[in-house]
């Protein structure tokens, strides 16, 4: 950890972002913010490059080659390297639907990532989910929630689990919500065929989050809401959007962005393996993929397959795509992302006090630097 000044930056602060400022980091810490004459030290000038928080990303399944269902560290900690070299300075790792037992083993390998603070936890994006709308999960392992098949996915995560996704209608899935609250842990709605109205007592019971917002679940229709339409609608609800300009259009990712607001917008990437890697036959969970100019589709069935998306292009995408503006997309890659892990106290924003997670940006807003807690990581 190198003490640095950072001068001459437009820096994306909590209250908008201010041009000229400088940033001191000391201690894998951001130690100071102003603008004007900037405080002695070894310097870093930025002519005028856009200085946003390190981006969190609470949806992704592996990158780099790599896949988080994977036992091997090394192959996991590739995918964290991949993601991170594209700014993302937190993350959970995402597992696909699969057997109890099989998910416990992937949970123990991840674990230890975990704990070392590689990772910020673990996603489980099923089994507890709808077969009509399972995507790129297989049909075969899906599940019912009943509460000792959650209880041992909970136990076998040792506290690392953060976020299960599920689909409401599921007999039990209500409980399960419970359950998962008063656990601590974020409930998600996803991959789900319900109605408005087997979907709001979910939200009554304390889910939280909608998972990636539009894909794997029913459409929004005038008629009959359906998720899509009770989870815009409710001010509690926290909607995941997949920034890639293919799994949402970007008119439809202005209008969801704008309706939902700062405060309950995040960018995901759903990336699997293939990202920030070369296109060709790749496998998510159990499942056959073929990544085509960097679209993942399930081989056999054709349903997307997750993305090959890396946080920094959301970003971009967000803003010269959707036409939102730098503050909402620091907002939805950071500061609200860092609210829902509870982790605002130590990052998600430029701050003094708060860990020295950043993302140089060129006038593109492509990555020219990345430092986590204080570290050169790209």
């Amino acid at each position: 950890m190198t003490d640095l000044v950072l001068t001459g930056g437009k820096l994306a602060l909590p209250e908008g972002v201010v041009n000229d400022g400088w940033l001191t980091v000391s201690g894998g810490l951001i130690s100071g913010i102003g603008t004007g004459s900037p405080p002695p030290g070894l310097r870093l000038a930025l002519d005028g490059e856009l200085v946003v928080p390190g981006f969190i990303d609470l949806h992704c399944h592996g990158g780099g080659g790599g896949s988080f269902s994977s036992a091997d560290p090394k192959e996991i900690l590739r995918a964290v390297v991949a993601h991170r070299r594209h700014g993302t300075t937190t993350m959970l790792a995402s597992l696909v639907s699969e057997p109890i037992r099989a998910l416990a083993d992937q949970e123990a390998a991840l674990r230890e990532l975990v704990e070392e603070g590689e990772l910020a936890g673990i996603h489980l994006e099923g089994p507890f989910i709808a077969a009509a709308r399972c995507g790129a999960h297989d049909p075969a392992v899906l599940l019912e929630p009943d509460t000792a098949a959650v209880d041992a996915l909970l136990r076998a995560g040792q506290g690392a689990v953060r976020m299960v996704t599920l689909a409401p209608e599921l007999t039990g899935a209500v409980r399960a919500v419970r359950q998962l609250a008063e656990a601590g842990v974020i409930a998600a709605i996803g991959h789900t065929d319900g109605t408005e109205e087997q979907i709001r007592p979910a939200i009554e019971a304390g889910a939280t989050v909608a998972t990636h917002l539009f894909n794997g679940m029913r459409p929004l229709h005038h008629r009959e809401p359906g998720p899509i339409g009770a989870l815009l609608d409710d001010e509690r609800i926290t909607i995941e959007l997949i920034c890639d300009l293919v799994h949402v259009h970007p008119t439809v990712l202005r209008l969801a962005a704008t309706h939902a607001g700062r405060g309950r917008t995040i960018l995901v990437t759903d990336a699997m393996s293939a990202t920030d890697a070369a296109d060709g036959r790749y496998h998510l969970g159990r499942l056959e993929v073929d990544v085509r100019d960097g679209v993942a589709t399930v081989a056999e069935t054709g349903a997307l397959a997750g993305s090959t998306l890396t946080m920094d292009v959301a970003f971009r995408n967000l803003v010269r795509g959707a036409g939102l503006g730098v503050a909402d997309a620091v907002r939805a890659t950071s500061g609200r992302p860092a609210e829902l892990l509870g982790l605002s106290h130590r990052t998600g924003s430029l701050q003094s006090g708060l860990a020295a997670d950043l993302v140089v940006l060129d006038d593109d807003l492509r990555p020219v630097r990345v430092m986590r807690h204080g570290d050169w990581v790209a």
